[in-house]
């Protein structure tokens, strides 16, 4: 497989997106924790890594050589043939509102492009307004709901993107 990490920003600000290790779940598990909706466990993490059809990757930010500590976010994915789901993206609280959420969005969508996706699915919390900002801004549309996908029985809208 070809280096998946990417490099954008200005001069003063580069962002690398990089495969997943599990070494990196200690400073991920607090990102996902963070997100009021459905907050993703070790567990959970793990078996997204094992999957052969899930992608997981990190967003780290490096600021003069020097890499910031903890991740900026991250995304995890499948996809089977032409279609992708969109299962977890978080940004850290700290950074969020300041476009990071876009840049994995254009990752995701570029890496799925590349690889010949061209049905893209996600589930987000009808509360999550941001979620669905970022989501419409990148093609999405609602399309359905999914009844109770949530812990607690929360309904899930249901978005797609051809």
């Amino acid at each position: 497989m070809k280096e998946v990490s990417k490099r954008t920003g200005t001069d003063q600000e580069n962002i690398f997106i990089r495969k997943m290790e599990i070494e990196d779940l200690d400073q991920i598990l607090p990102i996902a924790v963070s997100t009021p909706f459905n907050p993703w466990t070790r567990h959970m993490f793990l078996g997204e890594m094992a999957n052969p059809f899930s992608h997981t990757f990190i967003m780290n930010k490096k600021e003069s050589s020097v890499e910031f500590n903890s991740p900026v976010g991250f995304i995890c994915f499948r996809h089977i043939e032409e279609e992708s789901e969109l299962l977890n993206l978080a940004i850290h609280s700290s950074m969020r509102h300041k476009g990071y959420g876009k840049k994995l969005m254009n990752f995701y969508l570029e890496f799925c492009n590349q690889n010949g996706v061209k049905k893209y699915y996600l589930e987000v919390h009808p509360l999550n307004s941001p979620a669905i900002a970022l989501y419409v801004s990148c093609g999405f549309r609602v399309v359905g709901k999914r009844v109770k996908f949530y812990q607690g029985g929360y309904d899930a809208l249901l978005m797609e993107r051809q």
